[in-house]
C-alpha cells in the first residue's frame, strides 16, 4: 500500500513539474516581433549596405560637411569646468532646477513676467519624448475624457506616445501635398470644428517632417481661432534655435499665443540644438493660473515621473545649466547653433539648384521655402524605392529627407540621384 502510494504521489510530481515546464516555456510563445521603426530602421538598412557611394539623409541628427557628428565646443568647454567639481548624487523628480529655469528663459523670455511670477509649473523630462510623454500622461489623469489632436503629418512618435498614455487621437490638416506647403484654410477649418476645449499638438518651429512652418500673421490668426474656441495648445520645441539660427526667432509662435493670454504646453529638447542627442536632457512646461496652481500641477508632474523613471540623469543638465548660465559659453553656443543652421539653409539652396540645374521638369521651390533639418521633398514611396535599390540612397519612405546629411561632397550625387527616379512624373 506503501508502495502505491509513493508511486501516486511520484507521479503526481513528475505531472506537476511537467506542467510547471510547459507554462513556464510558453509564457512569451505568443509574442511576434515589433514591426521596426520607420525611421531607425533606415539607419540599420544602411549601415547593412556595402556600397562605397551610400548616403544617408533618413535620420534626424546634424553632422558636419564631411558626414561626420558633431560636439559643440561650447559643450567640451563645459564638460571641461564640470569634470572632478561636480557630484553625481540623484536629482530631485523634477530634476535640475538649475537647468529649468534657464530652458524657461529661452521658451518664455529673459524677462518673461510669467517666470516671475512663478506661474510655469515645470520639470526636467527624458528629452522632448519624455516631456511629451509625461504630459500625455497628466492629460489622460486630469483630463480623462479629452482627445489629442495631432497634426497630418507629424513625426511618427507622436501617435506612439499618447497612444501609450492611453488618450485618444484625432488628427487636424495641417501639409498641402499639391503645393508642398502649409494647408491653412484647412487648418483653420478643423481648429473651428473641434469641440470647445480640445488639446492641440503644435511644432514651435522646424515642423517635422515637413519643414513647413505658418508665417507670423498666420500664428496670430491659429492662435485666435484657438482662444475663441478654448483649445489648450501643447508645443512640441524641439529645434529652437536649429530652425533659423535665432533661438528668439523660432520661439515666436510661444509668444505670440501667451501674449493671446493662453495657458500653454511646452516640451522642450537640447538634442538638436545643443548636440545632446544621447543626454536625453529636455523640460516639460505648463503655464498655470497662479503659483498655488503651479505648485500643485508640478508635484503632479513630479508624481508622474516618479514609476516611469524615478528621477532625471544629471550630466546633460550639467552640461545645459553652465553653457545656458555663463555669458561666454552662451554666446559660444549661440554662434555654434547658427552655424548649424546656416550649413543646413546652405546646403537647401545647393540640392535645389543641383536639380535645376539638370533640368529637372518639377518645381522644387519647397526645399528652400521649408525651415529646419528636414524637407518634404514630396517624392513618393516607390520613388524613394529606387533611391534606395539603384543609387543607395537612403531616406524614410514619405520622401523626408534630413538635411543634415546632405554634405557639399554628396549633394549633386544626390541630385543627380532624385532627378532621375522623378523626371518622368
Amino acid at each position: 500500500m506503501a508502495s502505491r502510494t509513493m508511486i501516486s504521489r511520484g507521479r503526481v510530481v513528475h505531472q506537476t513539474r511537467s506542467l510547471g515546464a510547459r507554462f513556464m516555456s510558453s509564457w512569451w510563445n505568443h509574442v511576434e516581433p515589433a514591426p521596426k521603426d520607420p525611421i531607425l530602421g533606415v539607419t540599420e538598412a544602411f549601415l547593412a549596405d556595402p556600397s562605397p557611394n551610400k548616403v544617408n539623409v533618413g535620420v534626424g541628427a546634424y553632422r558636419d560637411d564631411n558626414g561626420k557628428p558633431v560636439v559643440l565646443e561650447c559643450v567640451r568647454e563645459a564638460e571641461r569646468i564640470i569634470a572632478g567639481n561636480k557630484n553625481m548624487e540623484y536629482l530631485p523628480m523634477g530634476g535640475s532646477m538649475h537647468m529649468v529655469e534657464e530652458t524657461l528663459k529661452l521658451a518664455y523670455g529673459e524677462k518673461s513676467d510669467l517666470i516671475k511670477d512663478k506661474k510655469i509649473a515645470a520639470i526636467q523630462a527624458l528629452s522632448g519624448t519624455g516631456a511629451c510623454r509625461v504630459f500625455a500622461d497628466f492629460q489622460k489623469r486630469f483630463k480623462p475624457d479629452s482627445h489629442i489632436y495631432i497634426p497630418v503629418p507629424t513625426w511618427s512618435n507622436h501617435h506612439n506616445i499618447w497612444r501609450d498614455a492611453q488618450v485618444p487621437q484625432q488628427t487636424f490638416r495641417y501639409y498641402h501635398p499639391e503645393t508642398k506647403g502649409l494647408d491653412f484654410a484647412s487648418l483653420m477649418e478643423d481648429l473651428k470644428n473641434a469641440p470647445s476645449g480640445s488639446f492641440f499638438l503644435l511644432h514651435a518651429c522646424a515642423h517635422n517632417p515637413t519643414g513647413v512652418d505658418p508665417t507670423e500673421e498666420q500664428w496670430k490668426e491659429i492662435s485666435q481661432q484657438m482662444k475663441v474656441k478654448g483649445h489648450f495648445p501643447f508645443f512640441d520645441m524641439a529645434y529652437q534655435g536649429f530652425a533659423s539660427g535665432d533661438p528668439e526667432r523660432d520661439a515666436k509662435a510661444i509668444r505670440i499665443f501667451l501674449e493671446d493670454g493662453h495657458l500653454i504646453g511646452c516640451a522642450q529638447s537640447y538634442a538638436k540644438n545643443m548636440g545632446l542627442y544621447g543626454q536625453r536632457v529636455g523640460c516639460l512646461s505648463l503655464v498655470c493660473d497662479d503659483d498655488k496652481q503651479a505648485i500643485a500641477v508640478k508635484s503632479q508632474l513630479q508624481q508622474i515621473a516618479r514609476p516611469m523613471y524615478s528621477n532625471p540623469p544629471v550630466h546633460g543638465a550639467l552640461v545645459v545649466s553652465t553653457i545656458l548660465s555663463d555669458p561666454n559659453l552662451k554666446n559660444l553656443w549661440l554662434k555654434e547653433v547658427k552655424g548649424m543652421a546656416d550649413r543646413i539653409i546652405g546646403m537647401r539652396t545647393a540640392l535645389r539648384e543641383n536639380l535645376e540645374n539638370l533640368g529637372s521638369p518639377l518645381s522644387w521651390e519647397h526645399i528652400t521655402n521649408q525651415i529646419g533639418m528636414f524637407c518634404y521633398s514630396g517624392m513618393t514611396p516607390q520613388q524613394v524605392d529606387r533611391l534606395t535599390s539603384e543609387y543607395h540612397i537612403y531616406m524614410t519612405r514619405n520622401g523626408r529627407i534630413s538635411m543634415a546629411g546632405v554634405t557639399t561632397g554628396n549633394v549633386g550625387y544626390l541630385a543627380n540621384a532624385i532627378h532621375e527616379v522623378t523626371k518622368s512624373s
